[in-house]
């Protein structure tokens, strides 16, 4: 019983923290802009629209912070069995809304593993969505499954920008921020962090291959021992 509370008390602390440093930037954004608000008919709907944007990106932040609250809750996951093709093939057909991209899918592993399919649905999207806002138009991105020994991947590979070195270590890091500081359009920094901890949650981990103008693979794997071997 006290190591659960001690660990509520630190997940609940870490939450604090994290809330704490993030939202006060638009915070800062919204009330400056509130405290500058013209009274000019197009200047104040440009506020308004501003100001709705913030607390729209605010909202998603904290929902993305609570989810990293509940991944060390025993009840975060709702195992069942998933067709690895199929789920395969499923990713690749929901991902082709989140951009103009060359979608395709390379190999599906003839399986069927337990696993949450909606947080792992989550995850692998997190993922595309990265993918989408680091490539340019058209250009590949490419789903793929297998077992590896007694493991089985999924991987998203794109041909984007790639990661420099000095990033790698700390990517998938709560409010890791690439190239010296720069922020994705939509994210908080919160979406790679949620990737790992699903896959933490599964018994996993993620992976990353990438280099500077070589595009980068991003590898969720899970262990063999929740999955079989079956016809896809």
């Amino acid at each position: 019983m006290l190591n659960r509370l001690e660990s509520a008390f630190v997940t609940q602390r870490r939450f604090i923290d994290d809330a704490g440093h993030e939202l006060r930037t638009p915070i800062t954004i919204i009330r400056g802009h509130l405290e500058l608000l013209s009274s000019d008919a197009t200047e104040r709907e440009e506020t308004r629209v501003l100001v709705i944007d913030e607390l729209d990106r605010m909202a998603r932040m904290v929902d993305e912070l609570l989810l990293l609250a509940r991944a060390e809750q025993p009840d975060f996951l709702d195992l069942h069995p998933i067709d690895v093709a199929e789920f395969t093939e499923e990713l690749a057909a929901k991902a082709t809304v989140l951009g103009d991209r060359k979608w395709q899918v390379a190999e599906t592993a003839p399986a069927v593993t337990v696993a949450d399919r909606q947080r792992l649905t989550q995850a692998i999207m997190n993922l595309a969505r990265n993918a989408v806002e680091h490539t340019a138009q058209g250009s590949p991105i490419t789903f793929g499954s297998r077992l590896v020994n007694e493991e089985i991947h999924f991987w998203l590979k794109d041909e984007g920008e790639g990661i420099p070195p000095a990033d790698l270590a700390r990517i998938f890091e709560r409010f890791a921020r690439g190239k010296a500081g720069q922020r994705s359009t939509e994210g908080a920094g919160l979406g790679l962090a949620i990737v790992s901890v699903i896959a933490e949650a599964h018994g996993g981990k993620i992976t990353l291959n990438s280099a500077p103008g070589q595009g980068s693979t991003f590898t969720i794997v899970l262990p063999l021992g929740q999955t079989s071997v079956g016809n896809a």
